[in-house]
């Protein structure tokens, strides 16, 4: 059975960075991901993935994510959840999507022979890993996202009209929902993030529930592997005395689009998602520069001195300028020094149902999307 293992602390801790990356700003917090990882190996369990083709046609997959908002917990909130008696958390994210995992397994009546991620991110693909290892479950090397999205519909399973539902759902608080059906994508994403905000943050939950033949149809493959890779290539480069920034957008075909100061931040948690817009000024080479992006969970629209640049599926990411460690929307703050990377759409997601549910339109921005290789030209670090 082709298999990747991480044999230690610090394989973990570079899978986990190169998950941030590609998480986009969203993918949920690295250090949820770290933890569920590491509780996983201090009970001395081989923390590994497999080659999609050791899964067989008729064997059953299932794909456990954490649904809902990253937006800090205000003091407000943390009274409002009082007084639904939400005041002490049985579940780790871990366990939150464990839990999922077998609800909807009983629920289903079948028996699930692999764990398949959603998307990359620092706790949205650690997690799954983590709960597969906990179950005794095989995880497979890819996903069905290729980054990190804030809306379930924007998966490779959509764009080959595969099922999302049935849906469970855990939250920390031990609260359990099940999704039997749903009229579309979009309700199946709408009933999932409102079960999410009534527990003032995220849930746990399972869904795609598959055949290996489907699965195999539409996962972006070797992706938890080059997460892997990612990570160990900021590390070793700032370890080396490398530009850990350049070297990872080398090693990607990326483009740097800016490296300077976070100069304003604007934020808010809203329906279920966080949203809001980074402006960020240029410094040294890009000094005169000033782009600002849009995010929602995950960044989206970016604009260089006022006229629109990059969108989405085309990725923004958002790392420390000396370290190459990658942002979360929650963690930047004005002031930071950092760097702005931009790496080319997964394929599939620049057809025409792609751009649809992943393009600036469905952010109802009145951009045209522009491929990140037709603006800017060569690879530039």
């Amino acid at each position: 059975m082709p298999e990747h293992v991480l044999r230690n602390l610090t394989d973990i801790e570079d899978f986990v960075l190169g998950c941030t990356f590609m998480g986009t700003g969203g993918g949920g917090q690295p250090g949820d991901g770290l933890q569920s990882l590491k509780s996983e190996l201090e009970k001395g369990k081989t923390i590994k993935w497999v080659d999609a083709s050791a899964i067989g046609d008729d064997e059953w997959t299932i794909c456990p994510f954490l649904m809902g908002s990253i937006a800090p917990v205000t003091e407000q909130m943390k009274k409002e959840m009082a007084s639904f008696g939400l005041t002490r958390r049985i579940y780790t994210s871990k366990e939150m999507l464990a839990e999922a995992v077998k609800a909807l397994a009983n629920h289903h009546g079948v028996k699930i022979s692999a764990v398949v991620p959603i998307e990359l991110g620092g706790a949205n693909t650690p997690g799954p890993l983590a709960v597969g290892i906990s179950l005794g479950l095989p995880v497979v090397d890819g996903d069905y996202t290729g980054r990190a999205i804030p809306e379930a519909p924007q998966t490779t399973p959509y764009l080959a009209g595969k099922p999302m539902w049935p849906m469970s759902s855990v939250d920390a608080f031990g609260n359990r929902a099940f999704i039997t059906g749903a009229i579309s994508y979009a309700m199946a994403e709408r009933l999932g993030k409102k079960i999410s905000e009534a527990a003032f943050g995220l849930a746990g939950q399972s869904g795609f529930l598959i055949k290996g033949s489907d699965m195999k149809e539409v996962l972006v493959p070797n992706t938890l592997t080059k997460c892997h890779q990612i990570g160990r290539t900021i590390r070793e480069a700032g370890e080396s005395g490398k530009d850990p920034v350049m070297e990872v957008t080398k090693m990607l075909g990326g483009w740097v689009l800016l490296r300077g100061t976070v100069s304003r931040k604007e934020d808010e948690d809203r329906d279920g998602y966080y949203w809001g817009t980074h402006t960020f000024k240029g410094e040294g080479n890009f000094k005169g520069t000033e782009l600002k992006i849009w995010f929602k969970n995950e960044n989206h629209i970016c604009w260089k001195n006022g006229k629109p640049l990059i969108t989405s599926p085309d990725m923004l990411i958002v790392v420390d300028d000396k370290t190459g460690k990658p942002y979360t929307n929650t963690s930047i703050v004005e002031g930071m020094k950092v760097a702005v990377i931009c790496l080319k759409a997964v394929p599939q997601f620049r057809s025409p149902k792609g751009l649809d549910i992943l393009g600036p339109s469905h952010f109802n921005f009145d951009i045209p999307y522009k491929p990140a290789e037709e603006v800017l030209g060569e690879p530039r670090y």
